[in-house]
């Protein structure tokens, strides 16, 4: 068992199977388009896994357990343990429900076809047109059925492209450092900030 996995070994086996129970029946995995003109590709892939429930003292445990996520609360009460960060969810969503597994068949295909979009964002492989293309098609087979709602959907994507065929083109941008990223040394003031490109 590797360093980076030992959290996952403290995890009481009773704590898990309770987990991923209340998991298989409350919580869901969902990808999510953002169309977004900043992104190389025109669009922003969100990677999120949920969990909702009144009672916030069972959420707590996800994040305590997981290591990770943030809980929220609406208006009507419910509250939800959400983790949307993509290292969050390959480093700990994915070990923790590859260790306990799903009963549920539906859920069990589900987190598959997340676990593959992951690894797929994971590897950069949403900042070019046939790994994009890859992960708007698997994300079309997730969630599938009735009451799935989505603010974009493939249709949606392959417009774009109609409308913007450069991006087919596109190759992913250097991120560009900004003054927030660079790290000084206290104390001492910067002589020249600006980096050579």
């Amino acid at each position: 068992m590797s360093k980076e996995l030992t959290w996952l070994e403290q995890i009481p086996k009773p704590i898990g199977y309770y987990l991923v129970g209340f998991a298989d029946g409350e919580g869901s995995f969902n990808v999510s388009l953002r169309q977004r003109d900043d992104h190389t590709m025109g669009w922003q892939v969100v990677l999120t896994f949920n969990v909702s429930q009144k009672e916030r003292r069972v959420l707590a445990y996800f994040k305590r357990y997981l290591g990770c996520g943030r809980l929220q609360e609406r208006p009507d009460g419910i509250c939800y343990f959400v983790v949307s960060n993509p290292r969050s969810v390959i480093e700990r969503v994915i070990p923790f429900f590859e260790r306990y597994r799903f009963l549920g068949e539906r859920k069990q295909i589900n987190f598959s076809i997340f676990k593959e979009i992951a690894e797929l964002v994971i590897a950069n492989q949403h900042l070019n047109p046939e790994g994009l293309e890859k992960i708007v098609g698997l994300r079309e087979k997730l969630n599938e059925g009735r009451g799935r709602k989505r603010k974009y959907n493939a249709s949606d994507y392959y417009k774009s492209l109609k409308e913007n065929p450069q991006r087919l083109y596109a190759r992913p941008r250097p991120r560009q450092k900004r003054p927030e990223d660079i790290v000084r040394s206290s104390g001492r003031p910067e002589a020249n900030t600006n980096e050579s490109s």
